[in-house]
C-alpha cells in the first residue's frame, strides 16, 4: 500500500501537492496518494500502522531525526514543531489538499476520513477519544523522558532524581492500563485508533528501553498479553518494517 523515497532533491512536483514547500525536498512518485513524512520511532509509526490497518494508499518517506532534516524550511512548512509524524492528503476535505502533524490528530482524521477505528456510536467515539488523549498527554511524553533516562542520552546523569520521577510515573501508567485491560481485550472496545496510539509505546519499553524489569513490566500479565496481541497484527508488523527498515 506504499511507496518508499528517502530525502530527494528535486523540483517541487505538481498537482494537488504543488503548494506544500516540503515537496521540494521529499518529492512524491504518487501525487496521488497520501504522503507521509515520519520515522521508525513510537509516535512515528501511529500513522503508517492505521494507514496499514485502513488499507488507505500511501507513499512513505523516512525523515531522519537530526537537526538538518527536522529544522529545514520544508520540514517546517508541514510540521512547525519539527516533529514527526505529518502528513499530506491530496484528496481531504471537500476534495481538497490538506496538511497535517500531530500523531493523534492525524489518527482521528484518518477515522473520520474513512468511517473506521473510531466507534460506531458518539457515545464509542468518545470513549477511544479519551484514551487516545491518555496516551497522547501521558504515556508518550511519560515513557519517552523515562526512556531518555534509562537508555539513552540521559543515562549517564549521576543524579536519579530525573530517571527516578519518570520511572515512577511510567509504572504508575502501567497500572492504570492494567486495570483498564481487566476483562478486555482493547483499550477501548473493539480494536481502535486508540490501540494504535498506544500499542507502540507499551512495545518500546522492550524493543528500545529493554527496561521490562524494572518498570514491572513484565509483572503485568494483562499489559504482556495486550502488547503481544498488539505487535503480532499484520499491520502493526508492516507499519514498523515501512519506517525502520526491517
Amino acid at each position: 500500500m506504499h511507496g518508499d523515497l528517502g530525502d530527494r532533491s528535486s523540483p517541487r512536483s505538481g498537482g494537488a501537492l504543488a503548494n506544500f514547500p516540503i515537496t521540494e525536498r521529499w518529492a512524491p512518485s504518487h501525487l496521488d496518494r497520501l504522503q507521509l513524512y515520519s520515522h521508525g520511532t513510537p509516535n512515528g509509526v501511529k500513522v503508517s500502522i492505521a494507514l496499514e490497518e485502513l488499507r488507505l494508499p500511501y507513499e512513505v518517506h523516512r525523515v531522519p531525526l537530526s537537526d538538518e532534516y527536522v529544522k529545514s524550511p520544508e520540514f517546517l512548512s508541514l510540521s512547525p514543531n519539527n516533529k514527526i509524524p505529518a502528513i499530506i492528503d491530496p484528496d481531504g476535505p471537500g476534495g481538497e489538499p490538506i496538511g497535517l502533524f500531530e500523531s493523534g490528530a492525524i489518527l482521528i482524521y484518518l477515522a473520520a476520513k474513512t468511517g473506521r477505528l473510531a466507534g460506531s456510536s458518539e457515545a464509542e467515539r468518545y470513549e477511544i477519544l479519551q484514551w487516545l488523549f491518555f496516551q497522547v498527554g501521558g504515556v508518550g511524553p511519560m515513557l519517552g523522558q523515562f526512556g531518555f533516562f534509562h537508555a539513552f542520552g540521559g543515562k549517564d546523569i549521576e543524579d536519579p532524581r530525573p530517571r527516578d520521577r519518570y520511572l515512577s510515573e511510567t509504572r504508575r501508567l502501567l497500572n492504570v492500563i492494567d486495570g483498564r485491560l481487566e476483562g478486555r481485550e482493547w483499550i477501548a472496545g473493539d480494536y481502535s485508533i486508540a490501540d494504535i496510539a498506544l500499542g507502540p509505546w507499551l512495545e518500546t519499553i522492550e524493543r528500545f528501553y529493554k527496561a521490562e524489569e524494572i518498570t514491572g513490566y513484565d509483572g503485568r500479565p494483562r499489559v504482556v498479553d495486550y502488547v503481544a496481541r498488539f505487535k503480532t497484527r499484520p499491520a502493526v508488523m508492516r507499519g514498523w518494517s515501512v519506517l525502520s527498515g526491517e
